[in-house]
């Protein structure tokens, strides 16, 4: 039996501890009209995106399931659980687990349980609606299943105001875009789960690797920069082939997370009047945290996923002032075509050298 480094139970116990210090009672009122409105608002938001962008997803309609946290928690969960299975393997072959004591094993499986169920916990008080690849029951890959968090829109749309139908098709319409970015670009599910796979492929289980990664970062500290601001926890502990990898990946969501944000603005001009209220108070809400909410979302990389959405949208409206949309559309025609990290924080470079092979083809 393979060696788990992690107390999953343990994990989903934690998370579940925190997450439901402030989560609210929904009553099956409530619970039915949330299920009600985004089985029907999810669709339109596939056909809105849809006519924005010219993708259409080619699995077919998504489904909208609406759950609460322990059920994100959960899903979650189970999705890690199967994307770190091989590197859990690796440990096992290389003899690293061998080499620990029975008692020191258990101590490490119980920590990392709670650290994850922490990080977890926490991140299911913040999330609206969730679509993502990796984020399926059994291993399956379809990507069919758009999450929405049920409690968490409700507390929202409680707290600020807001008017519920038209709060929840804007949820819809940014998770409705990267479904499509995913399903209706043909090689973009394989490309994306190959750069996650190859990530993982990196990892290393060696304790000397964090040993080495510790030193890189009191140089960082020591020359005033913060080893943690890029890329989170995950960018320290990489390996420089792994942090090769992991700005690919970067570059690959500030272009998805950019485009998403830009679509979803356009595909709610004229159905949304609320729409940049609600854009404004998330944006808000999102450079709010503090303290150790601000540290919690250095360690994980949420602070690098804020910059990828405004670097991201930078890309897309410098690119579309050069060439229009159809210029844009050039980042969906072939892997190659997508920008790199440098690329995405100077436009003018993919502009030039991907926009210009375009007319050297044409």
């Amino acid at each position: 039996m393979a060696y788990d480094p992690v107390d999953w139970t343990l994990a989903e116990r934690v998370a579940a501890r925190v997450a439901n210090r402030s989560a609210p009672d929904l009553d099956r009122r409530t619970l039915n009209r949330l299920r009600d409105d985004f089985a029907e608002l999810t669709p339109l938001a596939e056909e809105l995106v849809g006519s924005t962008t010219g993708l259409s997803s080619l699995e077919g309609p998504a489904t909208a399931e609406v759950t609460d946290r322990a059920g994100w928690i959960h899903a979650n969960l189970a999705s890690f659980k199967r994307l770190l299975a091989p590197l859990f393997e690796r440990a096992q072959e290389t003899g690293l687990v061998r080499s620990m004591p029975g008692a020191a094993q258990v101590a490490t499986r119980a920590v990392a349980g709670a650290e994850l169920g922490a990080v977890l916990g926490w991140m299911s008080t913040r999330v609206l609606g969730q679509y993502d690849l990796l984020l399926t029951e059994g291993g399956d890959t379809s990507g069919d299943v758009v999450y929405y968090v049920g409690p968490n829109v409700v507390t929202i749309e409680r707290r600020h105001g807001f008017a519920s139908r038209e709060f929840r098709l804007w949820i819809a319409i940014h998770e409705l875009t990267h479904r499509a970015q995913f399903t209706g670009v043909p090689w973009m599910r394989q490309h994306f789960l190959g750069l996650v796979g190859k990530g993982v492929s990196l990892a290393t289980p060696d304790p000397r690797a964090l040993a080495a990664a510790l030193g890189r970062a009191a140089s960082e500290i020591l020359a005033r920069r913060n080893p943690i601001a890029e890329s989170g926890l995950v960018g320290l502990l990489a390996t420089p082939e792994q942090a090769e990898t992991l700005r690919s990946i970067q570059a690959l969501m500030s272009l998805l997370e950019g485009h998403g944000d830009i679509t979803m603005n356009r595909a709610a001009k004229d159905r949304i009047p609320g729409a940049k209220r609600f854009a404004d108070t998330l944006q808000a809400r999102r450079e709010q945290a503090g303290g150790v909410a601000k540290l919690l979302q250095q360690l994980i990389g949420l602070e690098a996923k804020l910059r990828q959405y405004r670097e991201g949208e930078r890309f897309v409206e410098a690119v579309e002032r050069e060439g229009g949309e159809g210029l844009l559309s050039l980042v969906w025609h072939a892997p190659e075509n997508l920008p790199s990290l440098e690329e995405v924080r100077e436009p003018a470079r993919w502009i030039d050298r991907v926009g210009g092979r375009s007319l050297e083809i044409a």
